[in-house]
């Protein structure tokens, strides 16, 4: 016969484990978009780039457009990396958010 304790505590623990495996796929989820949005962003982006660099009239022109591309750029960069640290950071978060609970709960128990 099993204690009763230790059923509580394999099940809470089944059960934290479960709540980690569906919030990391949520959140995994949820990353994988972001990461294919930026990426079909980027080629149209960079299609337009083309676009605008093949019809300049004159190298004043091309200068002026290029450091206006290479500023967006850089600002786009900046942005879109801030955008996926920020999901990758909320991704271990959900994933160990219900063990770090159950943890937590049991040092609890554990001090009682």
């Amino acid at each position: 016969m099993t204690n009763p304790i230790v059923e509580r505590i394999i099940e809470a623990n089944t059960d934290a484990l479960t709540k980690s495996g569906n919030a990391s796929s949520a959140a995994f989820h949820e990353l994988a978009e972001a990461y294919q949005e930026l990426a079909t962003k980027n080629a149209k982006n960079l299609t337009a780039a083309i676009q605008a660099l093949s019809a300049v009239k004159n190298p004043a022109e091309f200068i002026e457009l290029q450091q206006r591309l290479i500023r967006d750029g850089v600002e786009a960069a900046v942005s879109d990396s801030q955008r996926i640290a920020h999901l990758t950071a909320a991704v271990f978060t959900a994933a160990f958010e219900p063990v770090k609970k159950q943890v937590e709960a049991m040092q609890k128990t554990a001090r009682t």
